[in-house]
């Protein structure tokens, strides 16, 4: 089917689709941070997240749970940067470590200073490099901070575990960096 090295690309950049795909952020109301107003309303965040794959991923397509956990640091306005965290819970209805279909959900981000906020991702395109995978993704903050601002949305996936490992007990999760922004 694949050769030994190009099997292991195909399967790490499919588990890296299926966790980029299915991550959306949100954000909130635009310009409100803590009874302050930044100027344009946009954030930058920057972290790391841990996903769940329920089942886990193997060769066989199915309807797959991902759960997302990811600890932001967020740039609220020039020179003033916080920390938040999230929490994405996304489905797709049909995954494999060689394949996926779009996943949706809500990811629903919270700042230090006690604000949050949401986003809808509605569109993503996943780019192959040096063994990991990189999906950009976009949509619009709903509700919170941010409220009604475009998104931007990169995330980077690698999984700790070993390729060969969709032939057995099948991909658990994964670790990845991420990029948030809302934008102005």
């Amino acid at each position: 089917m694949f050769g030994s090295g190009r099997g292991a690309a195909v399967a790490l950049g499919s588990l890296v689709l299926v966790v980029s795909s299915c991550v959306v952020a949100p954000a909130g109301r635009a310009g409100e941070v803590s009874g302050e107003v930044s100027g344009d309303g946009s954030v930058t965040c920057t972290g790391d997240a841990t996903s769940r794959y329920d089942p886990p991923l193997t060769l066989q397509p199915q309807p797959t749970r991902n759960e997302a956990e990811v600890r932001y640091h967020c740039t609220i306005r020039p020179g003033h940067t916080i920390p938040a965290t999230s929490h994405f819970p996304s489905s797709s209805p049909s995954a494999s470590c060689l394949s996926v279909t779009f996943a949706s959900g809500i990811e629903t981000v919270r700042y230090a200073d006690g604000t949050r906020s949401r986003i809808s991702i509605d569109s993503a395109t996943v780019v192959r490099t040096a063994g990991a995978l990189t999906s950009e993704q976009s949509g619009r903050v709903v509700a919170g901070r941010g409220e009604g601002h475009p998104v931007r949305r990169t995330v980077t996936a690698t999984s700790a575990q070993l390729p060969t490992d969709c032939l057995g007990t099948g991909l658990r999760g994964t670790r990845s960096s991420v990029q948030l922004e809302i934008l102005p």
